[in-house]
């Protein structure tokens, strides 16, 4: 089944960098597109980053440009998120997601929280 796990978050500073990574199994990963998103507390989910299957296009939440970047390793079946110049109102559960035969997949998400 379509596994999804996220690692990489943790408690930094504003200004701080982090550089998050979901690590995909049980579907073929190289097919797909993979996003990013985020959920603070009290709003809804919303997108952050999304990157083609080959990785030859990226679109970002206009919060983000410039300050985040997603990439992807087709061969290790994992794709990061580089967070840099982060602000305190980056501070969210990050979730790994792709979509699949209709169907949303996500991980248990990890946690960034900017504070100084």
């Amino acid at each position: 089944q379509v596994q999804l796990v996220e690692s990489g978050g943790g408690l930094v500073q504003p200004g701080g960098s982090l550089r998050l990574s979901c690590a995909a199994s049980g579907f073929a990963f190289r097919w797909y597109a993979m996003s990013w998103y985020r959920q603070a507390p009290g709003k809804e989910r919303e997108l952050v980053a999304l990157i083609t299957n080959t990785g030859g296009s990226t679109n970002y939440a206009d919060s983000v440009k410039g300050r985040f970047t997603i990439s992807r390793d087709n061969g290790k079946n994992t794709v990061y998120l580089q967070m840099n110049n982060l602000k305190p109102e980056d501070t969210a559960v990050y979730y790994c997601n792709v979509q699949r035969t209709g169907s949303n997949y996500w991980g248990q998400g990890t946690q960034v929280t900017v504070s100084s």
